[in-house]
């Protein structure tokens, strides 16, 4: 296995360009890759997602409902207008942003969403509209999908934005937190659906033209998903979805598939009150790969640049309640193993810069302001004498999955 890394985290002021570094906050030691964490910007108001623009400046979304332009010095602008009304209540808010896959002829940008209902009811939306040259403004706003029904509560909004590269745009979608709906194809909680990229219902959706079935859904029995990526080689969508105490999922999207919450986890429920594991309904499809202790997963990346070579195929993404990032290693398409890299933060959002960098969000509590963060290998910006970094570590051994 290639898993194990040297990771030394320090943290810089907003430069890119080898900035003053304050003192450094953690090493760990885990064996192979030196790596540095370089701090781009900070000042967010709860950053949840992250998308580069061509010209390698950043559109991040913060939770309360902006959406904002971070720039290479780490500069943040002040919010684009033209971006939708957002129920901004517990995990509710603006929540992910990604580009059409032709965002240079049509400068279209998605965002998904908590959009606010009749009294107190939300669902997740998803919309698109034109960037203005100027990336002052979304112009031509318009709501392409919403999740139905709408109901009542702050949790499990889902939210991750993923194309294929073939015409469809992929919405993963949380079960609001309403368990039994995500086994009922009558509604679209607790699903993965799939849309052409206006919104329009493609026509080999799985239950196309079933009764009582929404056609939209391309996958259900998920419990909450933020974290997706396009898998091109399996043509598949991949996801990482929260269990509840225990049985974090990493699953491979077949179309039509039941992925069996709440029916069977690998978790149990918050009461202590036992789950059936999957093998025991054959019926629901497995997962890829489990974690317990729970990791949180939140963005989530392919990686398949160049500067971390011996990352490239593997998976990474975001632990919020872990506090860190979790490298999986890919290996024809099976998971090989699996480490935690430790940041001691809540880690939103993970993006692949076109630097080949990886680029983190991190969420935090309080009143603590959320950052950009730049993880790169540590031969980028070597350590000086007097900018807090140093190339020793302590030693944790890494695990692997089982």
């Amino acid at each position: 296995m290639r898993l194990s890394l040297l990771a030394l985290l320090a943290f810089s002021g907003p430069a890119l360009a080898q900035p003053e570094m304050s003192n450094q906050v953690e090493s760990v030691n885990t064996g192979e890759v030196p790596i540095s964490i370089l701090e781009i910007a900070s000042g967010l108001d709860t950053p949840w997602g992250m998308t580069f623009l061509p010209d390698g400046q950043m559109l991040v979304t913060e939770l309360p409902g902006d959406l904002v332009v971070v720039s290479a010095d780490g500069t943040i602008s002040d919010p684009i207008e033209g971006t939708p009304e957002v129920f901004a209540q517990g995990q509710g808010g603006l929540m992910d942003v990604a580009l059409h896959p032709d965002f240079a002829e049509n400068r279209q940008v998605y965002l998904s969403f908590a959009e606010p209902g009749e009294g107190a009811t939300a669902g997740t939306a998803l919309g698109r509209g034109r960037l203005s040259e100027d990336l002052s403004s979304i112009e031509d706003w318009e709501v392409i999908f919403r999740q139905q029904p709408k109901v009542e509560g702050p949790n499990h909004f889902g939210n991750r934005i993923v194309f294929d590269g073939d015409g469809h745009v992929f919405l993963a979608l949380g079960e609001r937190f309403k368990f039994g709906p995500a086994q009922e194809l009558s509604n679209t909680l607790g699903t993965v659906v799939r849309l052409n990229l206006d919104g329009s219902i493609p026509e080999d959706n799985p239950f196309v033209g079933e009764e009582g079935a929404e056609d939209a859904i391309w996958s259900y029995g998920h419990r909450n998903i933020e974290a997706a990526i396009w898998h091109p080689e399996m043509e598949q969508v991949w996801v990482t979805e929260m269990g509840p105490l225990g049985g974090d999922e990493l699953n491979a999207i077949e179309a039509g598939a039941n992925y069996g919450w709440p029916v069977v986890s690998w978790g149990i429920n918050y009461d202590g009150v036992e789950i059936p594991n999957p093998p025991e309904f054959p019926e629901f499809a497995d997962a890829v790969y489990n974690w317990s202790p729970v990791r949180s997963p939140s963005g989530m990346i392919l990686y398949d640049g160049d500067l971390f070579s011996e990352w490239k195929g593997d998976i990474l993404f975001g632990a919020l309640s872990a506090g860190g990032v979790e490298h999986v290693d890919l290996e024809g398409g099976e998971v090989a193993g699996s480490e935690f890299i430790p940041m001691n933060t809540r880690i939103r959002e993970v993006e692949q810069g076109p630097d080949g960098a990886i680029y983190l969000l991190t969420n935090v509590s309080g009143d603590a302001a959320g950052a950009v963060w730049r993880m790169e290998p540590l031969e980028v910006h070597p350590p000086t004498a007097d900018d807090g970094r140093t190339g020793a570590g302590a030693n944790q051994n890494g695990g692997s999955g089982d």
